[in-house]
């Protein structure tokens, strides 16, 4: 009887709280609190699952529905200290100082006065912590998934917990290859006299099986050929969850799909394998892509790209982009262009390797020099591993450059290899791990001062999100540090081509100042370039709210002639940015300025650009 009744009043509650808050002829205004009881995780339970609390201003309700959220309450209390382990628990519910269930409540309600606001109070009574009594688990276990298991008579009988050690044992048994691991909702047995909570588990560990046939749908412009060769996930290999999700994100992370799911069979086929469904959505082949950016050194820059990202149906990337450039600045003479053709052909020639072909025409009005140049380029990239990558290359550049009114032809024959480590989390807006890179480009100049040179450039960068280390919310607050140190083996500085030499000073080294300002000069202050560098910079980034954020930092480096980095005159900039964070990442303004003297500078610098300055 005591059951019947207390269905019918969580029905009665269910049916008044689904109604209509504007049914209730007055809706009441009414005050919650929730007398704290000393148990810090039991008063945020309450907390977070009280209706009163939670619905007081967003949906106003009558008196007889404001009653109903009292038992709703009462309920919801009694479940969330239960899962804690307060199997003794009770819960006083008063409203305008008299305990929900008084009969009339809701006639003394309505003739209150209008601009009554009610007390509403809710009384926690947790009473004693249960603990786990016996555990068990019933079924043939793998000693090493047992040993998984962290349940032991003792421990308080947090239904989390419960169900946590449920979950990892299921996990266990499948990380061990058992692909149809079954292990059942806890059976929890409350002993009231021993006062503890008794559980125990049904478990099924099934035969280890190994992967069976590998089918695909989804597929429309892609070549089903080309994403089994792609999908690192082959029949016959032993059946892993987590060798399953990486074959997910790296088939995701072809540019031609949109996203990747893996459905695993029920049951085994007739050779005692798990099938599989790899299900694959695509991205629209075509798509254009507008930008622009602005700083007072470089000036304006807008560019378009159009881009197939499955030309033949093999996921081949092909873009054709142009760009207007130095459209003003302080760093330009005159607007410049870049016209930019780059294909990139996925697993070509082997898995994890792809190769890209580039042409490029540019021309450029600077203060360091003018220069009209075509570069053709293959490289070839290769995927070591989740982190690393290597590349190797081939390019032959034929420029035309001005400097200091002496003008020069240059035919380069180049091979840039390239190592490069990326373990951050976001392309645009990284908020941890760590990314570096050595490049290295030997180069033949087969025209004026023929003879060789390699540039050879280390950069890093690690971001530091300090939310993780002081209890805060993650992502919200980062320090960012990066490094850059280079230098050119062969030649002087007069004997290398203007544009192979190193610049620095803009946003991608030392914001504050001009771009290329930083470094060896002619007599008559324009940029020479030199043939070593170093830069640092640090950034502590603040999001602010859901779309804002600010920054602060400080660049600094030098450019040597010596061709050893660390040598020079030392330039230190610093700054505040603004940042508006969309959904392909943060649109960034920055104002610096420099902190030691610079012949020819400005007092200040502003940028505007898409994503973070690194």
């Amino acid at each position: 009887m005591r059951h019947a009744t207390k269905l019918a009043v969580a029905a009665l509650a269910a049916l008044l709280l689904a109604a209509p808050a504007g049914r209730a002829a007055d809706p009441v205004t009414y005050d919650v609190s929730i007398p704290p009881t000393g148990i810090d995780e039991l008063d945020a339970a309450a907390a977070d699952v009280s209706l009163l609390r939670s619905l007081r201003t967003a949906a106003p309700v009558g008196p007889a529905a404001l009653v109903a959220r009292g038992y709703a309450d009462a309920e919801r209390l009694i479940d969330a200290m239960h899962s804690l382990g307060y199997y003794d628990a009770g819960v006083t519910v008063r409203i305008a100082g008299e305990q929900v269930a008084a009969p009339g409540l809701v006639e003394r309600l309505e003739a209150l006065p209008e601009a009554t606001i009610v007390p509403v109070e809710l009384v926690l009574e947790p009473g004693r912590l249960f603990p786990l009594g016996r555990v068990q688990l019933l079924g043939d276990v793998p000693a090493a998934a047992r040993a998984t298991f962290t349940l032991a008579p003792g421990q308080p009988a947090r239904a989390a917990d419960i169900l946590a050690a449920r979950d990892a044992l299921r996990s266990a048994l499948r990380d061990a290859g058992h692909a149809l691991a079954e292990v059942s909702a806890p059976d929890a047995v409350l002993d009231p006299a021993a006062g503890v909570i008794d559980v125990s588990f049904s478990v099924r560990a099934g035969p280890r099986v190994a992967i069976g046939d590998i089918a695909f749908g989804g597929l429309k412009g892609l070549d089903p050929a080309f994403v089994r060769r792609r999908l690192k996930l082959r029949t016959g290999e032993k059946f892993n969850p987590a060798r399953l999700e990486a074959a997910r994100r790296d088939l995701a992370a072809v540019p031609a799909v949109a996203g990747v799911a893996i459905e695993e069979g029920t049951t085994l086929d007739g050779e005692g394998r798990l099938p599989v469904v790899v299900r694959v959505r695509e991205r629209k082949p075509r798509v254009i892509d507008l930008a622009a950016g602005w700083s007072t050194d470089e000036g304006g820059q807008v560019s378009a790209a159009w881009t197939h990202r499955n030309l033949f149906g093999g996921a081949e990337q092909l873009t054709l982009g142009a760009a207007a450039t130095q459209l003003g600045g302080s760093a330009g003479r005159a607007p410049g262009y870049n016209l930019d053709a780059l294909l990139v052909l996925p697993e070509v020639p082997g898995r994890d390797q792809s190769l890209a072909v580039n042409l490029n025409a540019q021309r450029a009005y600077l203060r360091a020099y003018d220069r009209t140049a075509v570069r053709a380029a293959v490289t070839l990239r290769q995927v070591l591993t989740r982190h690393w990558t290597a590349t190797v290359g081939a390019a032959l550049q034929q420029a035309r450059i001005t400097q200091e009114g002496e003008v020069a032809n240059y035919l380069l024959v180049q091979a840039p290899l390239g190592l490069i480590y990326d373990s951050t989390n976001s392309k645009l807006d990284p908020t941890r791990g760590a990314r570096a890179g050595l490049l290295a480009t030997p180069s033949v100049n087969m025209t004026r001062h023929a003879g060789m040179f390699a540039v050879v450039q280390a950069s890093a960068s690690t971001y530091l999100d300090l939310g993780r280390y002081f209890g805060k919310r993650e992502g919200r607050t980062v320090l960012a540090v990066r490094g850059l140190v280079g230098t050119i083996l062969g030649g002087s500085v007069g004997d290398l081509p203007p544009d192979q030499r190193f610049y620095a000073g803009g946003s991608a080294t030392i914001r504050g100042y001009r771009f290329q300002s930083v470094g060896p000069s002619f007599a008559s202050g324009r940029p020479r370039g030199g043939t070593a560098i170093d830069a640092a910079s640090v950034e502590l980034r603040q999001r602010i709210g859901d779309s804002w954020g600010m920054a602060a930092f400080v660049d600094a480096g030098q450019v040597s002639a010596a061709g050893t980095p660390f040598t020079g005159d030392l330039r230190v900039g610093a700054g505040l940015g603004v940042r508006y964070y969309t959904g392909i990442g943060p649109i960034r303004a920055d104002i610096a300025v420099p902190l030691t003297g610079q012949r020819k500078t400005d007092a200040v610098q502003f940028y505007i650009g898409i994503g973070h300055a690194f």
